[in-house]
């Protein structure tokens, strides 16, 4: 299989993958998550239960809302194996929504000397028991879909993604691991199928919270 990939692809490689779970360190910035509805009556009070479990922010979501706020990030992409890589940078806001539940995040920078814009929103699912994540840009009419794990420690995250190719018009998947350097900075790198069709490094962003 051939590597496909315009670079509103490889954009969505990266930048789609949810960088959220791993910023134990930061301070809270969200408002408390909204109160559950009451049992309407004759609803199974078992029912109501599960409801209210799988729709409670916990730990995990806490840990989204540290994502909250301002970062800059240097990204560099590669377009081939031993292609000279290409470099770009820009800006990421954070913010919480819908009670503390998800995060949305907006990428801006720039991405070949046109203006890029990317919208993101992160979550946790309480009852799969996975993060996942969803990506939409100014370079594609699509939306890219995530999901993930982290290690214990919550310093290193794998997530696997996959959108449609615009070229072949097959959908394409990516890997990504982040890697927490600090508590304010992190690294993401991803990996996509090569010309080859083995898995190659397309894109690495390194990220720090504005001061």
């Amino acid at each position: 299989m051939k590597c496909t990939c315009t670079v509103a692809a490889l954009a969505l490689l990266v930048l789609a993958v949810p960088a959220v779970p791993a910023l134990a360190q930061h301070e809270h910035h969200d408002a408390k998550p909204a109160e559950q509805a009451a049992a309407p009556p004759g609803m199974d009070p078992a029912m109501m239960a599960a409801m209210e479990k799988a729709g409670t922010p916990g730990p995990q979501h806490a840990h989204l809302a540290k994502m909250a706020g301002d970062w800059t990030y240097d990204i560099t992409f590669w377009m081939a194996p031993g292609a000279p890589p290409m470099k770009s940078n820009g800006t990421m806001h954070g913010e919480m929504m819908m009670g503390g539940r998800y995060l949305h995040e907006t990428w801006n920078g720039d991405m070949m000397g046109a203006p890029f814009e990317g919208h993101a929103t992160e979550g946790y699912d309480n009852v799969a028991k996975h993060w996942f994540g969803t990506w939409m840009d100014n370079m594609s009419t699509g939306m890219m879909t995530s999901t993930g794990s982290c290690n214990e420690a919550m310093d290193s995250c794998t997530y696997n993604g996959e959108a449609w190719d615009p070229m072949s018009g097959q959908k394409t998947t990516s890997r990504s691991v982040i890697t927490w350097t600090g508590a304010d900075s992190f690294k993401n790198e991803a990996w996509g199928p090569g010309p080859d069709g083995k898995e190659m490094k397309m894109m690495e962003i390194v990220a720090k919270r504005k001061s």
